[in-house]
């Protein structure tokens, strides 16, 4: 008689091929970069040492993983399994009908305890929740703002780069201006960053606009992410502002 073997959860082939592309030296800088110590915004965060490209080949290979493999990958202790399966999230929102990209969308807010460090949320935000709020009449990105969690914050500021590249600013200053006296300075960075990008991608007015009414009141590295693209002289300007 022969012995069946059960087969193996995608999951579990997902997280041995990412184990297989593991680089315990690239783990100890990630751990660094990253700030995973006693205190810091990524405390006990764990890395395999598996680099972006290597990380996304896995995804394409897996992009059709089912829903309880990808939050298994999601659950995971490890950042390049929750950031594999952030992106086949991403990858089933884009390439989802209307129902699919619902699903994905609740699974996405149902989850952000562990979407837990910078770039998970800068990866996959705006993909997934910025896309899916986009011309809708919704008070999400507001009460993400509002949130206890440091990363939900970042979700709703990172959400609106989906309205900036859609011409749309509104959104965005709205979110900045309710994350003006955030405490942490991943939020400022996040706030200053789509500020720049307001003026880069939608109107320099728009953004100078915000600026003329918040510089001097705004946390040092927002503003100097904002304005990091202007000319000398109106970098100056808001500068003295905030001096002021």
């Amino acid at each position: 008689m022969v012995k069946m073997t059960a087969k193996p959860s995608e999951a579990a082939a997902i997280s041995a091929e990412l184990r297989a592309l593991s680089n315990p030296e690239k783990a100890k800088n990630l751990s660094r970069f990253f700030k995973t110590g006693v205190g810091e915004y990524g405390e006990g965060d764990r890395f395999l040492g598996v680099v972006m490209p290597l990380v996304r080949k896995v995804v394409k290979a897996h992009r059709h993983a089912a829903v309880k493999d990808v939050l298994s990958m999601l659950h995971s202790r490890y950042h390049e399994e929750r950031m594999t399966a952030l992106l086949i999230l991403v990858e089933q929102y884009c390439r989802g009908d209307e129902s699919r990209r619902q699903a994905v969308y609740d699974l996405y807010l149902a989850n952000t305890a562990w979407i837990n460090n910078w770039d998970l949320v800068d990866l996959t935000a705006h993909h997934i929740v910025g896309r899916h709020l986009f011309g809708k009449d919704s008070p999400v990105l507001q009460k993400l703002a509002r949130s206890k969690s440091l990363w939900e914050r970042r979700i709703a500021m990172l959400s609106t780069f989906h309205f900036i590249g859609k011409g749309e600013s509104r959104e965005a200053l709205k979110i900045a201006e309710l994350l003006l006296h955030d405490p942490h300075d991943l939020i400022h960075k996040a706030a200053g960053w789509m500020l720049r990008e307001v003026g880069k991608r939608c109107s320099m007015e728009s953004e100078c606009a915000f600026l003329d009414a918040h510089a001097a009141a705004m946390p040092r590295t927002m503003l100097r992410y904002a304005i990091e693209r202007f000319p000398e002289r109106l970098r100056s300007k808001y500068l003295r502002m905030r001096r002021r």
